[in-house]
């Protein structure tokens, strides 16, 4: 050891820190100040033939800004302590309208909202669906250990349509086997049934073809005088609350599931759903 050798040879001089006398910290905060700025960036902005980084073209391109040169490990070091993580991007599409046509939509619907009643209902609308096949995500393991998830094989599904009752949190749910009309005018009836005294039923929903048809609009010409569609504008789940639930029930239920039938796998679903709503209807009594 090298502390060892130098106390042989020096005494206690020779364990005095002489890393003072290495000079200016490399990775110092204009380093780190840079990181953070090209993590921000594709590689591929940087003239990289790949979109996602490395720690090797970190290094190359921080040497280019900066003209500070560290190894790989060092980087590791650094993406640390900047709080950088590895992680998946999530897709997105972009929403076709202006963004001033985008923001006068929701500005209409949340003007819409806030006129509300107390005899009125605001909910928020949404389908998901259930597959058989597991969803594959992310989970800790022993290190040398991959946790292995067997698939049935054969994909079978379920389609639930929610409503999230924007004032309670309470999740009203239908399932079918089919993504179709039939499954939304179920819904639209168990809205009617579970508020029958609302003076107005404001439903907030995205633009997906089924809300849209002639099942649809003659269900609401013939039993729905007391609902109003709020149709958001295109691809922009982040205004859709609900959206927030289904992800929840694929973190706690569906990603990574070991039902191998249909049936158990929608028992556990129905079982997430009744715990949740307890737990709201729970938490909304102790802030009343």
């Amino acid at each position: 050891m090298r502390s060892v050798r130098r106390y042989l040879a020096e005494g206690e001089a020779g364990l005095v820190d002489r890393r003072a006398e290495n000079g200016r910290r490399k990775v110092d905060d204009d380093y780190l100040a840079a990181l953070v700025r090209a993590l921000g960036d594709r590689a591929s902005d940087h003239g990289w033939p790949r979109p996602t980084w490395t720690r090797e073209l970190l290094v190359l391109t921080l040497r280019a800004r900066t003209g500070t040169t560290v190894s790989p490990s060092t980087m590791s070091r650094a993406l640390h302590e900047v709080g950088a993580r590895r992680g998946r991007p999530r897709p997105t599409v972009l929403c076709p309208l202006s963004a001033s046509q985008r923001r006068r939509r929701l500005a209409a619907i949340r003007d819409a909202l806030a006129g509300a009643g107390a005899d009125d209902v605001v909910v928020y609308e949404d389908e998901v669906d259930i597959h058989l096949n597991p969803k594959i995500g992310w989970d800790w393991m022993p290190r040398g250990l991959t946790r292995e998830v067997v698939t049935p094989g054969k994909n079978r599904r379920a389609y639930l349509a929610g409503a999230l009752d924007a004032r309670d949190g309470h999740l009203l749910v239908v399932e079918g086997e089919r993504k179709s009309a039939r499954l939304f005018v179920d819904l639209l009836e168990a809205l009617r049934r579970r508020h029958p005294t609302a003076r107005r039923i404001h439903v907030v929903l995205d633009n997906y073809k089924i809300h849209k048809g002639l099942q649809a609009i003659a269900w609401l010409r013939d039993r729905g005088a007391r609902f109003r569609l709020h149709f958001l504008p295109p691809y922009c789940p982040d205004e859709n609350r609900i959206e927030r639930v289904w992800l929840d029930l694929h973190a706690n239920v569906t990603r990574n599931h070991t039902r191998r039938t249909l049936t158990w796998l929608l028992h556990d679903v129905r079982r997430w759903i009744r715990r949740r709503n307890a737990q709201t209807a729970a938490a909304s009594r102790t802030a009343a």
